[in-house]
C-alpha cells in the first residue's frame, strides 16, 4: 500500500491511536513516545501541512508500524 499525503496533526492523531503518548512540543515539533516492554520509542514529528514521504516513512520505521497498520489507525 502506498503512503497517504497527511499533515502532522493526522500522523499525531494515528500514533496516539496506537499507543503513543504526546510528551512535549518544541516550536512545530511534537514529541511522542511509547514504552514497549523494556524500551521507550521515540518519535518527532513536524506540524507540517503535509508530511514529506520519506519522512512519514521514517516516522514509521521507527515506531515499528506497517503502513497499512498506520493507514488502518483511521
Amino acid at each position: 500500500m502506498k503512503l497517504p499525503l497527511i499533515s502532522g496533526i493526522e500522523v499525531i492523531s494515528r500514533l496516539k491511536k496506537a499507543g503513543f503518548i504526546a510528551t512535549r512540543q518544541k516550536g512545530s515539533h511534537v514529541r511522542l513516545e511509547k514504552f514497549d516492554g523494556e524500551k521507550t520509542i521515540k518519535i518527532t514529528v513536524p506540524m507540517h501541512q503535509e508530511i514529506k514521504k520519506g519522512t512519514l516513512n521514517r516516522i514509521l520505521k521507527d515506531a515499528n508500524i506497517s503502513v497499512n497498520q498506520f493507514n488502518k489507525l483511521k
